[in-house]
């Protein structure tokens, strides 16, 4: 069995599952509904109808995007590849409000036992789309329902704790999903996967916007411009092996996401009432403000907030750059000064 496993390709491990494919479905959901969301609001924004159409089709195919990517990540054959357009598809609609989750189980599920079948009989062709859609829709049909449930259960307590107690699950919120975003794992899957929105979104926005340019204004000294953009505009990620080698770099932006976090429940209110991927995105290509941008429209179109405020604007501006550049950059100076920072801790490989 280990031989046969072996030649399909199939590892079992936490870093395939739990960080290769989610990075991926990270990238699938930012290549369909996150993409699909941000030409939308264009379009609605400036009144070009076509945008409007184009970023409706591409945010209908999360699903099948999500799907492919985690079979990419794991590597599959041609022919399973190509079938989880159609797992992706079924788990994403039958899971409900946890459809990525679904998908992130049942493509992996799917694709693995695609990918054991792969290239065994000499009708290849059709068994393996055969067995991999068969048995990814079986999964979809008895397992996604529950899924969802359990999701959008886990993300609604989240929620709820958040309007609650909004200081100490804004700290907590902010924190841990800022820190899973500079983590080889993928916050945005997370929070779309437990469709993480208001408070608890806005408190999530503020740990990601804390981590992600808390460490490009406090390494401007390494890694000047190139770097400011490349972990401002793209990931704080980069900074991992750093991490990795002296821990306590981390601590600026983890105090900068424990201080905005709950500011941005207690004080700004403010709010992901846009899609649940972009509470895990931050400053990304400015996902996480277009997010909250859009929450903001949608909010208005169904009555519930009558206009977008100078406080709103605020809110946003403080919470995604302000306070956190200058809460890491304080932060990072005493370190420095005290000497658990030392010069070149913080730079990127060339």
């Amino acid at each position: 069995m280990k031989e046969f496993l072996k030649r399909k390709n199939i590892i079992f491990s936490l870093k395939r599952y739990g960080v290769d494919c989610l990075g991926a479905m990270a990238q699938g959901l930012f290549c369909s509904l996150l993409i699909g969301t941000i030409i939308k609001t264009l379009g609605q924004q400036t009144g070009l109808d076509y945008l409007v159409t184009v970023g409706t089709y591409a945010s209908a195919m999360a699903g099948p995007a999500m799907a492919i990517s985690i079979g990419f990540a794991l590597q599959a054959p041609p022919l399973v590849l190509f079938s989880l357009a159609a797992v992706g598809g079924a788990a994403n609609e039958l899971g409900g409000a946890g459809g990525p989750l679904a998908v992130l189980i049942i493509a992996i599920l799917a694709a693995e036992c695609g990918k054991m079948i792969s290239k065994e009989t000499k009708i290849d062709i059709l068994v393996t789309p055969f067995v991999t859609i068969f048995i990814g829709v079986a999964l979809s049909t008895l397992l996604a329902p529950g899924i969802g449930v359990v999701a959008g259960s886990v993300g609604q307590l989240i929620m709820w704790a958040t309007d609650l107690q909004p200081f100490v699950m804004g700290i907590i919120v902010s924190v841990l999903v800022g820190i899973a975003l500079t983590l080889p794992i993928s916050s945005a899957a997370i929070c779309a996967a437990l469709s993480l929105t208001g408070l608890a979104g806005g408190a999530a926005v503020a740990g990601c916007c804390a981590n992600m340019v808390g460490f490009a204004v406090m390494s401007f000294k390494e890694n000047r411009w190139g770097g400011l953009i490349s972990q401002g505009l793209g990931t704080s990620m980069l900074q991992m092996g750093n991490i990795v080698k002296n821990p306590k770099i981390w601590i600026p932006p983890i105090i900068a996401s424990a201080i905005t976090g709950p500011l941005a429940t207690c004080v700004f209110k403010l709010q992901m009432n846009g899609t649940p991927v972009s509470s895990g995105m931050g400053t990304c290509g400015l996902v996480g403000q277009i997010g909250v941008y859009t929450g903001w429209i949608n909010d208005i179109a169904a009555g519930t907030k009558i206009s977008v405020t100078a406080m709103d604007w605020v809110g946003l501006i403080m919470i995604s750059f302000l306070l956190p550049a200058v809460i890491s950059l304080l932060v990072c100076s005493l370190l420095r000064k005290i000497g658990w920072i030392r010069e070149n801790d913080l730079k990127l490989g060339e």
